[in-house]
C-alpha cells in the first residue's frame, strides 16, 4: 500500500465573471502529517501566476461533505448532493472551488484506509520531530 495518497481532481474555479472555470488540482495525504490533507493548484489558478497550495484539517473536509464548517482560512460546504464548495481565505483575497462530492469521497476513503480516523496520534513522531527542532536551535 502506498505511503502517501496523491489524487487528481477536477476543481470548477467560481469567479465574479460571467462564466466558471474549470482548473485541475491535486489532493495530497501524507501519514507523516496525518490530520491534514493539502490541495494544490497550478499557476493558471493565481492571480500571480504561481503555484498555490493550501493544508488543511482532513476533519474538516469530512465534515464540510456533511454541512457548512471550517474557520479561519479555509471553510467547506455541500453544494447540492453532487458538489462540495471549498473557499479559501488570503490577503489577496477569496478563492471558490466546487469539486465531485464523489472524488473528496474517494480521496478521503483511501486516506482513512492508510490512517483511520482516531489514529492519526499514533503515526505522529513527536521524539523525531522535536529532535529535528532542538537540532535547527
Amino acid at each position: 500500500m502506498s505511503t502517501v495518497i496523491d489524487q487528481a481532481v477536477q476543481a470548477r474555479l467560481i469567479a465574479s465573471a460571467p462564466e466558471d472555470r474549470a482548473v485541475p488540482a491535486q489532493l495530497r495525504y501524507e501519514p507523516s502529517d496525518p490530520f491534514a490533507v493539502h490541495i494544490a493548484f497550478p499557476p493558471v489558478a493565481s492571480l500571480d501566476g504561481a503555484d498555490v497550495e493550501w493544508v488543511f484539517a482532513r476533519e474538516t473536509l469530512a465534515c464540510g461533505l456533511i454541512a457548512p464548517t471550517g474557520g479561519g482560512d479555509v471553510h467547506v460546504w455541500p453544494c447540492g448532493p453532487d458538489r462540495t464548495v471549498l473557499e479559501f481565505h488570503a490577503v489577496e483575497g477569496v478563492a471558490m472551488v466546487q469539486i465531485e462530492t464523489s472524488e473528496l469521497r474517494r480521496f478521503l476513503a483511501r486516506s482513512y484506509a492508510l490512517v483511520p480516523a482516531g489514529s492519526e496520534g499514533g503515526h505522529l513522531d513527536v521524539d523525531g520531530d522535536l529532535a529535528a527542532l532542538l537540532r535547527e536551535a
